[in-house]
């Protein structure tokens, strides 16, 4: 009686166990899959803010408040711009003293939890910089698409994209350069965006079926003048992009890519992210069979676009070693085996989809020269 009443514990805690850790593996997939737009990735730290003066923030001493660049810096009600770290400011050992550029929205206090974000402006182009624009709807699969369209003279379109983490907002860090080139740009708002319909089971699936939002922005595009289009795509937003310029039934439209921290490998950006929440090595590979099976990701998607030979349109990427979501060497293998079309250009030290926050004067001369034959 005492050997079968220990089995059946012995069974019952092995149960529990397998339940707990698939559990943990679901809760870890959440960070990508669940990963609510215009909120910090769990790879973002928070920042205390520990004062503020004229033209002056002070911050906790960390590796991302030490970055290189602007950015945009959030918190719960609150968004300011911040420029460069003053090195000759004095400060405390533990703190950084960045330039404030200016107070977007709400207040900053001293003991605020704040975070730095590529989104450099809020609102929409007329109130953010002054850009006449339409609030249009897209036809998309799910229902109508929010989105932003600034007009230009020219015949080819900006369609530009964002990946996980941000909003469309972040086109804004690039439509006055485009704007001034005179060149047209629709910034969309995909499922699972604020506005926007939400996917049947709540989950962002990494580009694989929200390219076909993109696909229905570049459908629009054409129908209202477009004769050529260059898609702008940042993290999940570029692998979109990849998808739409091989699959869209338009893709002969599409006459450049332009990728910021593209996501190529949803299994690697999958770990990174339920990694930085803190999951035990033992548990990584269950968050990523748990994604796969909740989103219906596969393996082989990995290899299609990464795929050398399906890439056909010239392609400017943007990404760096310090990402710590999407692994930069994808990108430079990519570059590696596609020489002919593929020009990477390497960021150090900028996080996460944040290149041009890190140079925005290199950023848009890259951008220039790619687009010049293209526009």
């Amino acid at each position: 009686m005492g050997t079968v009443k220990a089995t059946a514990t012995a069974a019952t805690a092995v149960l529990a166990a397998g339940i707990a850790s698939v559990a943990a593996g679901r809760f870890a997939s959440d960070a990508a899959l669940k990963a609510p737009a215009g909120r910090p990735l769990p790879t973002e730290p928070r920042l205390t803010v520990h004062g503020t003066a004229a033209g002056r923030i002070t911050l906790t001493r960390d590796l991302a408040s030490l970055r290189p660049g602007t950015y945009g810096l959030a918190g719960d009600g609150s968004h300011a711009i911040v420029g460069p770290v003053l090195e000759a400011a004095r400060h405390a050992a533990d703190t950084v003293v960045r330039r404030l550029e200016r107070v977007t929205h709400g207040t900053l206090a001293p003991g605020d939890a704040v975070w730095l974000t590529p989104n450099l402006h809020i609102g929409n182009p007329a109130a953010a910089l002054g850009l006449d624009h339409a609030d249009i709807d897209v036809p998309g699969e799910l229902g109508e698409l929010p989105a932003w369209f600034v007009p230009g003279a020219r015949d080819t379109w900006v369609i530009a994209v964002h990946g996980l983490g941000t909003t469309r907002e972040q086109a804004m860090n690039l439509m006055a350069p485009l704007h001034a080139r005179r060149v047209p740009v629709l910034a969309l708002a995909y499922r699972g965006d604020l506005g926007a319909p939400r996917p049947h089971d709540g989950l962002n699936h990494l580009g694989e079926t929200e390219w076909r939002d993109l696909d229905a922005a570049i459908r629009y595009a054409v129908r209202y003048g477009a004769r050529r289009v260059v898609l702008l795509g940042w993290s999940t937003g570029a692998t979109m992009a990849l998808r739409a310029a091989e699959r869209s039934p338009v893709r002969e439209r599409i006459t450049g890519l332009v990728l910021d921290s593209p996501v190529l490998s949803w299994e690697a950006t999958l770990r990174a992210l339920a990694r930085a929440r803190h999951t035990p090595q033992p548990l990584l590979p269950l968050a990523v069979r748990a994604a796969q099976g909740r989103a219906g990701l596969h393996a082989d998607g990995v290899a299609e676009i990464t795929d050398p030979a399906r890439l056909t349109v010239p392609t400017l990427i943007f990404h760096g070693p310090d990402d710590q979501v999407a692994p930069w060497e994808f990108s430079r293998r990519l570059a590696r085996r596609r020489a002919d079309l593929v020009t990477l250009h390497t960021v150090p030290q900028a996080p996460h989809a944040a290149m041009w926050n890190a140079d925005p004067k290199e950023y848009e001369e890259r951008l220039r020269r790619f687009l010049t034959p293209l526009v």
